[in-house]
């Protein structure tokens, strides 16, 4: 835990889709087309929707009631929010793509989480300190201010790796499995950072500073233009959140915190590992200790444990 000022507002930030609503449906198949994409880029669980968002708020309200807006970021949808408490409603103000992307509505619609995370700053009245927040990831303990921010400085969940491997190796351009480290090759060596040792963002919420994402859009223009022109995502482009991290790291601007403190059940795991092991990691998220958990895909998570659930409830609740 950092000290943090609790007079400094933070607000959230989520991004959230229905992919099974047909207006949007038809427009994404209309622009994927034909032509072959990294599979990454068109997987279907890109665009579910499976409840994530009513439990990414409902942990909001149990383990940090003191954040300030909620803004969730879609596109021409509205979440269903009559399940939630009148105050935590009350917080909650929906961006649509167009205010989003005003003055660039060329580029739109997009389905690219990537073009979508460079222009969040964009927001009207964002607070100069936010957390971004995959509406796959929960909260699952009490959480503090000085968790996301030691004063201005990000607190950053992650490890340093070497990519140099990904980047020499022309064939990985073309395998799915590595879309994820391209982009942040690419956002590191913007920032001035190598492949060699670069930091590599932990699936977790994201603490970021609006200000230094608008100077980034200042004096890297050019490269912010080419992230919003992809309607999918793209081994060319760079992952914001990695740019907008290195720089603070790169401006001693950072805290790196080295504690477990957070889960990732990521895609494919009840496939790679024993049922139990999986359950018994789950369950982790009960421990105080954790105060975040991301399950990438609910649906494959919850046709091999059914009561998935039930755990992310309890583990949800304050």
């Amino acid at each position: 835990m950092h000290s943090n000022s609790s007079a400094v507002r933070i607000d959230a930030v989520i991004t959230w889709v229905d992919g099974s609503d047909p207006a949007h449906m038809a427009r994404r198949l209309r622009y994927q087309g034909p032509s072959p994409r990294n599979a990454n880029a068109t997987n279907p669980h890109r665009w579910a929707c499976n409840d994530e968002l009513s439990y990414c708020l409902r942990s909001i309200a149990n383990h940090a009631p003191w954040i300030g807006r909620i803004w969730i970021v879609t596109d021409a949808q509205s979440p269903d929010l009559s399940r939630l408490s009148a105050d935590l409603t009350a917080r909650i103000t929906i961006v649509d793509h167009l205010t989003l992307f005003a003055g660039h509505e060329s580029v739109l619609p997009t389905f690219n989480s990537l073009v979508i995370e460079t222009m969040l700053w964009r927001i009207p009245g964002l607070a100069e300190h936010f957390v971004y927040f995959n509406d796959d990831v929960f909260l699952t303990g009490p959480l503090v201010p000085g968790d996301l921010f030691c004063g201005n400085a990000p607190v950053l969940r992650g490890d340093w790796v070497n990519h140099c491997a990904i980047a020499a190796d022309a064939a990985s351009k073309h395998d799915p499995t590595l879309l994820n480290p391209l982009t942040q090759i690419n956002a590191a060596v913007l920032a001035g950072f190598g492949p060699e040792r670069l930091f590599r963002a932990a699936h977790v919420v994201h603490p970021m500073r609006r200000s230094v994402l608008a100077r980034l859009y200042d004096q890297h223009r050019d490269a912010f233009m080419a992230n919003i022109g992809h309607r999918f995502r793209c081994v060319s482009q760079f992952l914001p959140q990695g740019f907008h991290n290195h720089a603070c790291i790169s401006a001693g601007d950072a805290v790196l915190h080295t504690g477990a403190d957070h889960l990732h059940l990521r895609t494919g795991a009840v496939h790679d590992y024993p049922l139990p092991d999986v359950r018994a990691y789950l369950a982790r998220a009960l421990n105080p200790q954790f105060k975040f958990l991301c399950v990438n895909d609910l649906p494959q998570v919850e046709a091999a444990i059914p009561d998935t659930r039930q755990w992310i409830e309890r583990a949800i609740a304050a």
